[in-house]
């Protein structure tokens, strides 16, 4: 069926997107770490400080990870509901047949 080859498809995005948000964050991530130890390294007296603007940057690269999965995992799920509504209207008898993994 060709919706069913639709749904994998859809996962299948979903899945990518998140995987790449996922290597996004942590490259981000890297970067503010490599900053923050080539900072000390250069001016070691404002450590303290700058381990605090290290931690706040660090969580705001997480925090647009986690938005960034969350979208991918709606649209994912959204375009998964689409297609069983089209095909639920479409063909109303043989959706009790319509095996999901």
């Amino acid at each position: 069926m060709i919706y069913s080859v639709m749904l994998e498809g859809a996962k299948s995005m979903g899945a990518g997107a998140a995987t790449i948000a996922s290597a996004g964050a942590a490259i981000g991530i890297g970067n503010v770490f490599s900053s923050s130890i080539h900072s000390v390294a250069r001016n070691p007296s404002l450590a303290k400080q700058l381990f605090g603007y290290a931690i706040l940057s660090f969580a705001l690269t997480k925090l647009s990870h986690c938005v960034c999965v969350c979208v991918c995992v709606c649209v994912c799920v959204c375009v998964i509901y689409i297609y069983i509504y089209i095909y639920k209207t479409k063909y109303p008898n043989e959706l009790k047949t319509l095996k999901f993994p």
